[in-house]
């Protein structure tokens, strides 16, 4: 069950790819010039479909003060500019100590920013508009990379209910449907989780939760997706 390619394999973007080690190296030298930065934890994110920050941090890690992502991918430009750290740390979307009760400590309307974690870093996250998206079928895999091997007890995936409009609502736990519950994952880097779906067709958002088995600390995790 365990996805075991290599790291360069799970962050296969959609034009090839990317040397991700070379470029996780990279981003650590660079949080170290942002101010207020602070250190970079090491922990994990879904990357295919790309979740928004992580996705943000592949394409414009290496370029993010072209003003030309203003009018190509407008979402990350507003995440970039309302806090870089959203994407230098991609891999530490997480909360600690939900015991289960998600709903209680994720409010409607902020379940890409996993609540307002982290001191509010993520908040961008929850904007509401065009994010890029990737193209997927019925029946997909959720790849997601464990940089600290942390293991998983449970990884829950949901997809958004045919009709909501992503780039004009904002998510809601009631606009979300568990299509995959998963049993314990050994920890390791890289995890598949097979998905599942009939009916859906157009954009949709995948929401991933991955409860960690190092200790109760638990990732929110937004993919924007088309059915095709």
């Amino acid at each position: 069950m365990l996805h075991r390619e290599c790291h360069e394999h799970a962050v296969r973007g959609r034009s090839g790819v990317r040397p991700a080690l070379l470029l996780s190296a990279l981003a650590a030298l660079l949080i170290a010039l942002v101010p207020g930065s602070g250190t970079a934890s090491a922990h994990g994110s879904v990357v295919d479909p790309a979740s928004r920050n992580y996705g943000c941090w592949e394409r414009w890690g290496s370029d993010f003060q072209n003003p030309a992502m203003a009018q190509q991918d407008p979402m990350c430009w507003q995440a970039w500019q309302d806090n870089p750290n959203a994407m230098w740390n991609w891999n530490g979307l997480y909360r600690n100590g939900s015991a289960g009760n998600f709903q209680a400590v994720v409010p409607d309307g902020q379940l890409c920013s996993g609540g307002h974690t982290e001191g509010g870093r993520y908040n961008s996250l929850d904007a509401v508009g065009p994010w890029k998206t990737t193209n997927i079928s019925s029946n997909f895999t959720v790849r997601l990379y464990d940089q600290a091997s942390h293991g998983a007890d449970y990884f829950l995936v949901y997809v958004t209910r045919q009709g909501f409009d992503p780039t004009t609502q904002p998510l809601r736990w009631s606009d979300l449907q568990l299509v995959a519950r998963t049993g314990r994952y050994a920890p390791s880097n890289n995890y598949d989780i097979p998905v599942q779906t009939s009916g859906l067709t157009g954009r949709h958002v995948v929401y991933t939760i991955w409860q960690a088995s190092h200790m109760d600390q638990t990732y929110f995790l937004c993919s924007d997706v088309v059915f095709s």
